[in-house]
C-alpha cells in the first residue's frame, strides 16, 4: 500500500509533465499498464518507451488530476485529464479513469478506462 505521501509525488510528477520519468520512479520492474480491455504492456522499460512515443506525437500534454483520488489498500483509482495539443495545433482532451495495484510504494499494475472516440481531435 503506497503512503500519501508516495502517491502525491507520483500526482505531482504526472502533472508536472514527467511522465516518463513517473514510469521510472514510482512502477515496478515488471509492473504492466493495460489500455481498455486490450493486452497489457509489460515491463518497466516497454512502459516507458511506450509513453515517451505518445509524448513525441504530441507538441505539449497538459495533465490535470480530477480530485478526489480513491485508496483502498493496494488498490488506488485516479480521474486523469490530458489535454494534448498536436505538431500540427490540432487538440484533444482524452479523461479516463486510472485503476492501479500497487506493490509496497511501488505501481505493479495500472489499468486505463476511457472512451477511445476521444482520440479523434477537436
Amino acid at each position: 500500500m503506497p503512503s500519501q505521501q508516495t502517491l502525491d509525488r507520483f500526482i505531482a510528477r504526472v502533472v508536472e509533465g514527467a511522465h516518463v520519468q513517473a514510469i521510472e520512479e514510482f512502477y515496478t520492474a515488471d509492473a504492466s499498464m493495460q489500455e481498455n480491455h486490450h493486452p497489457p504492456r509489460v515491463g518497466r522499460d516497454v512502459l516507458m518507451q511506450h509513453e515517451q512515443a505518445a509524448l513525441d506525437r504530441a507538441a505539449s500534454v497538459a495533465s490535470t488530476c480530477v480530485q478526489p483520488v480513491f485508496m483502498q489498500g493496494d488498490h488506488v483509482v485516479i480521474r486523469w485529464i490530458f489535454d494534448f495539443t498536436g505538431k500540427t495545433g490540432t487538440t484533444t482532451r482524452i479523461e479516463e479513469l486510472a485503476y492501479q495495484r500497487w506493490d509496497g510504494e511501488k505501481i505493479a499494475e495500472e489499468q486505463f478506462f476511457y472512451d477511445p472516440v476521444q482520440f479523434k481531435p477537436r
